[in-house]
């Protein structure tokens, strides 16, 4: 079996170990040059490529001892038959001297120029999400082809970015803290995944009164989301999106239009605060001066993964700021409107007002409202 010279992403060990599986640990990583190539940045992406040139020396490492299983996984994870990369073979320079690998490159060149690329910069920033979005490609080895798991890649990746965020755990003052041996997944299934994902769990947990039983759970997986509540402390006043929700007229609800804060999925590499701030100015075209956290939480935990990060943004709202927007590339038809807080108040009570979010947000501003109006 050919060595195999690797550079870019793969070289973050812990990526690395996901992908080649229980293959890793027989492999020898050796420190290694691939003469003749450079290694540079994709252009508006994150990842690297190896290009050739005729003065370039790639830094990367030769994997040594790489079984066909492991080497099967790899060729999986950098899709050949999706992105366009074949295995090349080459010669490289080690310290022990030189050696014969093979070393994915892209099929064609697009003639578009990269810039330098870092793996301490890309790890620092990106390295554990990758690596958590990495677990599910891999699982899907055996089950879907890679130009499929390529499709869905994105989505995966904000899967991966909730899973990162959800190691910042809430207190457990009151309730269970967990333990490592409190909860086994037997088994877990995924029978739909495209922009969200239905996964199935046979679990094994510690009942409270200290005995164990086996359970059948299925969840809805999608990404973490920041919502924010325009608010407008010197006059008074939110503003409130409006735009049709399928999930009311899966439902059968008459009214499927619904009235909420600005809200949006937290994309890969993103902060919750980011977020709240990308969406204020693509749904209704605010800058937000100041975001007051208002928590986060599970709107629904019996059957969703989704988890909220609320916060109520404070913003200059005059008359005139409503309006239609939303982005048209991704079918958004929205339209805001401008409320005054009583106003809101009396929608709550009546039941127009009927979105958790929404909800939430607007108790928490009548939580916070005399100090922010006092600021």
């Amino acid at each position: 079996m050919a060595d195999l010279f690797i550079y870019g992403t793969l070289m973050h060990v812990p990526l690395l170990r996901v992908v080649l599986g229980c293959g890793f640990e027989a492999v020898e990583l050796v420190d290694a040059r691939l003469p003749g190539w450079r290694v540079e940045a994709v252009p508006g992406e994150i990842y690297p490529r190896v290009r050739a040139a005729p003065d370039g020396m790639a830094q990367g490492l030769l994997l040594r001892g790489l079984s066909d299983e492991a080497l099967a996984r790899a060729d999986f994870y950098e899709g050949l038959d999706n992105y366009g990369y074949l295995r090349k073979p080459v010669d490289v320079l080690t310290e022990g001297g030189p050696a014969q690998a093979t070393v994915y490159v892209p099929v064609g060149d697009d003639g578009a120029e990269g810039g330098p690329w870092s793996l301490d910069a890309w790890a620092a920033r990106w390295g554990e999400m990758s690596t958590l979005a990495a677990e599910e490609v891999m699982w899907w080895m055996g089950r879907a082809s890679t130009a499929e798991v390529g499709r869905r890649y994105g989505v995966i990746c904000t899967r991966a970015q909730a899973r990162l965020n959800a190691r910042a755990t809430a207190p457990t003052q009151v309730r269970r803290q967990a333990g490592a041996e409190d909860l086994q997944v037997a088994e877990m299934r995924r029978p739909y995944a495209r922009f969200f994902a239905v996964e199935e769990y046979t679990l094994d947990h510690c009942r409270f009164d200290g005995g164990w039983q086996q359970i059948e759970r299925a969840a809805f997986v999608s990404a973490d989301a920041a919502t924010v509540l325009p608010y407008d402390p010197v006059r008074d006043r939110v503003m409130l999106v409006e735009q049709l929700r399928v999930g009311p007229l899966a439902r059968g609800d008459a009214e499927p239009w619904v009235l909420e804060p600005v809200a949006g999925r937290v994309d890969p590499g993103e902060s919750p605060e980011d977020c709240a701030r990308r969406e204020a100015m693509e749904e209704a075209g605010l800058h937000m001066e100041r975001l007051v956290p208002i928590g986060g939480y599970y709107p629904s935990p019996g059957a969703k993964s989704e988890y909220l990060h609320g916060f109520i943004g404070l913003v200059d709202l005059p008359d005139g700021a409503a309006g239609i927007g939303g982005m048209a590339g991704e079918g958004e038809d929205i339209r805001a409107h401008l409320l005054g807080f009583d106003e809101a108040m009396d929608l709550l009570a009546s039941g127009e007002v009927n979105v958790g979010t929404t909800v939430i947000s607007l108790l928490h501003l009548a939580r916070l409202r005399a100090g922010l109006r006092g600021d």
